[in-house]
């Protein structure tokens, strides 16, 4: 708000000078000839300032935009990197343990090196209409709570990012996982869990679940396109898929 309040007075001021220094002109150099003549100048600044201002503003302001934006996405696209290098792929392969219809959409969550951009479409199609049931007690809780607080400063790092303003997503899954880590910390034993809190920690790790399926395929996605070295061991690591192996067998 104070940026754009300085632009306007910065703006003001220089429109209260040109114009005072044309009434200057005006009143120091008098009479018919020279009253035309400052007009007919005054039209061809005002011309050339209305296609300097289009081009300054139309074409150059929006390449340098542009050009910020590319490099804002390239910044955020190594912080996801690093969100899964450290914890993003062990954590799904975690949670995906709770999902007991996981086999459901399995054969829709292993990108391979041929896959296009409507392979992506169509197994982001298949994660948004897949409803997992998720059974906590197919997960070692206390081993993922020791996981998710060991890296929980990790995660309130990535959210303290800039970059994440411009990635919506992705600052949703960061919120969903250190909400995980809060619930999980808060409980000492969960070997005797109230049937209602039973279904609200089922919720937290659905939720967390859900959001990092999608920002994983995204994350493969810009791997196979920009780094195709990274996306092969990516795959080859795949936490949803039984028979991956990270050595190279063909």
């Amino acid at each position: 708000m104070n940026s754009r309040r300085s632009e306007l007075l910065i703006l003001l001021t220089l429109l209260a000078l040109g114009l005072g220094l044309y009434a200057l002109r005006w009143v120091l150099f008098s009479g018919p000839a020279l009253h035309n003549e400052m007009w007919r100048f005054l039209v061809g600044d005002i011309g050339f300032l209305c296609l300097q201002i289009a081009l300054v503003t139309l074409i150059l302001d929006r390449l340098l935009r542009n050009r910020e934006r590319q490099a804002m996405l390239r910044k955020l696209n190594m912080v996801i990197g690093a969100f899964f290098s450290e914890i993003g792929t062990q954590l799904l392969g975690r949670l995906a343990v709770t999902d007991v219809t996981l086999a459901e959409v399995r054969p829709d969550l292993i990108p391979q090196m041929g896959w296009t951009e409507s392979h992506y479409r169509a197994a982001e199609q298949a994660v948004a209409e897949h409803h997992p049931k998720i059974d906590i007690d197919a997960c070692d809780l206390e081993s993922l709570k020791s996981m998710l607080v060991a890296e929980k400063p990790f995660l309130l790092g990535l959210l303290s990012n800039q970059a994440l303003l411009e990635h919506e997503q992705f600052t949703e899954l960061l919120w969903a996982v250190t909400h995980l880590a809060e619930e999980l910390d808060a409980r000492t034993a969960f070997d005797a869990l109230p049937v209602p809190d039973r279904i609200h920690l089922t919720g937290d790790v659905k939720r967390a679940y859900e959001l990092l399926t999608l920002q994983w395929l995204s994350y493969l996605r810009h791997l196979q396109t920009q780094y195709p070295y990274l996306f092969s061991l990516a795959a080859r690591v795949n936490p949803l898929d039984p028979d991956a192996h990270v050595e190279v067998t063909g």
